[in-house]
């Protein structure tokens, strides 16, 4: 077994985490959500932080629930995985505690500024899933390592069935797209696309000056 097979946590609640991701994602989703877990990692070891490698591994896995039909509900879809999440982790046997780590981790897993600042779980999903979507911070891991992650688990793509993914959440629900990241994408990639912007919004409330 590489190295890279080696750091994964095989507890049996974390085989139960690959197990559900791996049967309601497509693969290319997976592939992330295994890579976002694997460089997070490598930069907690690098950094020398202290965490729980068990708890990075279930956020890191599960972080995208909320991108996949059976948990794609009305909210933004970070929120939604977090309650997924949190629900799955909880019925496995987790306390109180850890599943609130894990709701962190998920439901702010793309917040700039944020994240890095909250828990070293929540911080090193954020940093792993940036470092595999946007190369945040890659140039810190090793580039051979990298090299050995993609090849463990290929990119399929993902940055065409990423974009298709997250824009086809912006049609479905534009209302959980205001005033977040996502209405870049709906400006980007979606014809038609309007957001509220800041003005309007401001506008519609009840006050009168």
């Amino acid at each position: 077994m590489s190295l890279i097979h080696e750091a994964i946590p095989d507890s049996e609640i974390c085989q139960r985490a690959t197990q559900l991701v791996t049967e309601i994602s497509p693969t290319f989703l997976c592939h992330h959500c295994i890579r976002s877990f694997l460089f997070g990692n490598l930069l907690g070891q690098r950094d020398g932080l202290k965490y729980d490698r068990e708890l990075l591994y279930l956020s890191a896995v599960m972080h995208d629930l909320g991108l996949t039909e059976r948990f794609d509900g009305e909210q933004r879809f970070e929120v939604d995985g977090a309650d997924a999440a949190r629900a799955f982790v909880l019925e496995h046997g987790l306390p109180e505690s850890k599943a609130e780590v894990v709701w962190d981790a998920i439901a702010l897993h793309t917040s700039i500024g944020i994240a890095s600042r909250k828990q070293p779980e929540t911080a090193l999903v954020h940093l792993g899933a940036g470092a595999d979507v946007l190369g945040m911070r890659i140039f810190d891991i090793p580039p051979e390592t990298v090299e050995q992650v993609i090849e463990a688990y290929p990119r399929l793509d993902f940055n065409r069935a990423m974009t298709e993914l997250l824009a086809s959440q912006v049609k479905r629900k534009p209302q959980a797209a205001a005033l977040t990241w996502l209405a870049e994408v709906g400006h980007s990639c979606v014809h038609g696309f309007i957001s509220p912007n800041w003005n309007e919004m401001l506008a519609r409330n009840t006050f009168t000056e």
